[in-house]
C-alpha cells in the first residue's frame, strides 16, 4: 500500500511530511485486547466465525515493512510519503489510523512552513494556539508539528506546557490580560524589596524605585510630554511581576492604553530593574494597529536608551499577537514594523485555510502484481 496525497494545500507549491513518529509507534505496538476484541464480537453479525476472533486475537505487525521519506522532508503530489508491505489484512486495518496521523501532522506542518518563510527567518515564531484548537489531541499534536515546521516555542503561560514536556519544545510567553487587570494599586504589594543580580544589595522598596523612574520618564522633553497619568492598577501587576520574575520580565501592555500607559508603566519598571542589574526581556502587543504601535514603541525605547544613558534600553524585544496568519504577517511586513517575535494561533493550528490535506492509501501491488484504482474524475 503507498500512502500519497493529490494536491499541494493552500494554493501552495510544496507540502513539509510529517507524522512519521506516530505511524512508526503505532505499527510497532499494535495489538488488540480482548476487551477490543469483545467489542468487535459483538458489532459483527452474529455469524461470525470463532477463527476470526482469535485470529484478531493474534494479529500484529510484525510482518509488516515499512518504507518512508524522511519526517520534516519537503514532498510533493503523488509521491510515496509510506510504503507499507505486509499481510493484506493487516495492512488493511492501519489504513485509518495512519492516514489520520499522516493528514493533520503534514497540513499543520505545512502550514507553520509557510508562515515561517512569510514572517523570515529573522523573526521569532511562537505558536499560541491550544486555546482555540480542535480538543487537547489537536493542540498537543499542532504544537508538535508547528515546531518541526519552522516555529521557535510554545506558549508557556497557561497554555501548552504539556508539549514542552512531551517533545522537548521550548516554552515562551508573557503574564495573562486577566493578571493586569486582577490589580488595583501598588498599595496590594507587601513584599517590595528585591536583591540585585549579583546578590551584593538589596532595594528594600522596588515600588518607589520604580514609581521615581515613571516620573523622569514623564517629565523627558524629547518624548513630546506624550505620557500622563499612567494606569496604576496596571503598574502595579507589571511590578508584582517583574519582583516575581526580574530576569524574565516581558509584560504585555495593552490592557488599557499601549503608548500612554503600557509603554511607560514598562519602561520605568524595566529601568527600575536596570538599577538592580537586570535586563528586562521586553513587551507584547496583542491588539490594534501592530505595525504602528511597534514603531512607536520602539522609539520610546531609542529615546530613553538616549536621554537617560541605559545602553541597549532600544533593544527591548517586541512581541506581537492577535489572529495573525500569513495575509496579515504580510501586511505588517509591507508596513515597515520593529516586532521581533509573533505569536500566531488560529488561523495556525486550525488549518483555517484548508480544512485536510486529503491524503490517500492505496492497494499498489499484492502477490507481485501491480494494481491501480482508476478514477472516473477527468483529471
Amino acid at each position: 500500500f503507498d500512502l500519497y496525497f493529490r494536491k499541494n494545500p493552500f494554493g501552495g507549491e510544496f507540502t513539509v511530511f510529517a507524522g512519521l513518529e506516530e505511524c512508526i509507534k503505532l505499527i510497532a505496538n499494535f495489538k488488540l485486547t480482548e476487551e477490543e476484541v469483545s467489542f468487535i464480537h459483538k458489532s459483527l453479525p452474529g455469524s461470525c466465525e470463532e477463527g476470526f476472533l482469535n485470529y484478531l486475537r493474534e494479529i500484529d505487525c510484525s510482518d509488516v515493512e515499512v518504507y518512508a521519506i524522511s519526517e520534516g522532508t519537503v514532498v510533493f503530489p503523488k509521491v510515496p510519503l509510506l510504503r507499507l508491505e505486509g499481510p493484506v489484512a493487516v495492512v488493511q486495518l492501519l489504513e485509518t489510523p495512519v492516514l489520520n496521523l499522516v493528514n493533520f501532522a503534514s497540513l499543520v506542518t505545512t502550514n507553520a512552513a509557510r508562515h515561517r518563510l512569510v514572517a523570515g527567518q529573522s523573526k521569532m515564531l511562537f505558536e499560541f494556539g491550544l486555546r482555540r484548537a480542535q480538543g487537547p489531541d489537536g493542540a498537543i499534536g499542532a504544537s508538535k508539528y508547528c515546531y518541526i515546521g519552522g516555529f521557535d516555542a510554545t506558549r508557556w503561560f497557561a497554555d501548552n506546557v504539556a508539549a514542552g514536556r512531551l517533545f522537548g519544545i521550548p516554552l515562551r510567553g508573557t503574564h495573562s490580560h486577566a493578571f493586569v487587570s486582577s490589580f488595583m494599586s501598588p498599595d496590594e504589594i507587601l513584599e517590595r524589596s528585591l536583591c540585585s543580580s549579583d546578590g551584593s544589595s538589596t532595594c528594600e522598596d522596588f515600588v518607589t524605585l520604580v514609581h521615581s523612574w515613571l516620573s523622569k520618564i514623564q517629565w523627558l522633553k524629547s518624548l513630546g510630554g506624550i505620557f500622563g497619568e499612567t494606569n496604576q492598577s496596571e503598574l502595579a501587576a507589571f511590578i508584582s511581576y517583574a519582583l516575581a520574575f526580574p530576569n524574565n520580565f516581558l509584560a504585555l501592555v495593552d490592557t488599557y492604553d499601549v503608548i500612554r500607559s503600557g509603554v511607560p508603566n514598562f519602561c520605568a519598571v524595566a529601568l527600575a530593574l536596570s538599577d538592580l542589574g537586570y535586563r528586562a526581556v521586553g513587551i507584547r502587543l496583542d491588539s490594534g494597529d501592530l505595525a504602528y504601535l511597534s514603531s512607536e514603541a520602539r522609539k520610546i525605547f531609542h529615546t530613553i536608551e538616549k536621554e537617560l544613558g541605559v545602553p541597549g534600553f532600544g533593544k527591548m524585544i517586541i512581541t506581537a499577537s492577535n489572529d495573525l496568519n500569513e495575509e496579515t504577517l504580510d501586511a505588517i511586513r509591507k508596513q515597515g514594523h520593529e516586532v521581533d517575535c509573533f505569536g500566531i494561533g488560529t488561523y495556525l493550528v486550525t488549518c483555517y485555510a484548508q480544512a485536510a490535506l486529503g491524503c490517500v492509501f492505496k492497494l499498489v501491488e499484492i502477490n507481485n502484481q501491480p494494481r491501480i484504482k482508476l478514477s472516473e474524475d477527468v483529471s
